[in-house]
């Protein structure tokens, strides 16, 4: 790996750890639309499966519900594991043009609904048959684009779950799906060895960006870095949509 190559994907990785560590989430989002502006989508979703997995099972296990919580949104997670597995092949076999609008399209629909946030409640009644529902889309989007948030994150924000409880419900999907998309690329032969070597490598800077998001949270405004992330979001993605009409 060139020095220069290694000092950008560094960079990412602290950049998108940093995110996290504020906000509690867009380490694959922020490194997925990151990395999609210089390589092949299936190369960077190869990279980000470890910081990923890693962040994600932190956060799984920081939380006080697992349990009750898997209970819950057990056939939400077998949905995202299946959804994303088959929903790779789209990662792969589609040109990269048409990867990289998916891409950004997907970063500008998650980021434009945050920033609006409109109050959503699921009832309780609904939970049986829009689980799966939301999970098998969810699925489908993170196989085809590697990022994981559409529509899964407004869902679990819409099933009045406590604080504790939303944060450790999405680090359930999140390491669901970042085993499922590391099962995808698996599964069609895009997952080769120096990516993992190289992925585990990008932990540490991940590790250490998370370790500073959590000490800027105590002396910046959450709300406003959290409206600044998904303005930068909006432009990354608008970038991946119009790139084909910049080159062309």
């Amino acid at each position: 790996m060139h020095d220069a190559t290694g000092l950008l994907l560094t960079m990412i990785f602290i950049a998108a750890g940093l995110v996290k560590g504020v906000t509690g989430m867009g380490l694959p989002t922020v490194a997925m639309g990151l990395l999609g502006s210089f390589m092949p989508l299936p190369a960077a979703a190869g990279l980000l499966i470890i910081p990923s997995l890693v962040t994600n099972i932190w956060q799984l296990l920081a939380g006080p519900a697992f349990l009750a919580l898997f209970s819950r949104l057990w056939l939400m997670m077998v949905l995202i594991m299946l959804g994303t597995v088959a929903g790779s092949v789209l990662l792969i076999a589609v040109n990269p043009r048409g990867s990289a609008f998916g891409l950004g399209a997907a970063l500008v629909i998650y980021a434009g609904y945050a920033l609006f946030s409109p109050t959503i409640s699921v009832p309780p009644r609904a939970e049986r048959w829009l689980s799966p529902l939301i999970g098998a889309i969810t699925g489908i989007v993170t196989g085809a684009t590697g990022v994981f948030v559409m529509p899964a994150v407004p869902y679990l924000q819409s099933l009045s779950l406590s604080k504790e409880e939303l944060v450790q419900a999405l680090g359930l999907s999140f390491t669901v799906s970042t085993l499922a998309l590391a099962l995808g690329l698996l599964t069609h032969h895009a997952y080769p060895a120096s990516q993992l070597s190289l992925s585990l490598l990008t932990v540490f800077p991940a590790l250490f960006g998370m370790w500073l998001g959590q000490k800027i949270r105590l002396r910046i405004s959450a709300k406003t870095f959290r409206k600044c992330f998904l303005l930068f979001l909006i432009l990354l993605g608008a970038e991946l949509i119009l790139r084909p009409l910049i080159l062309s």
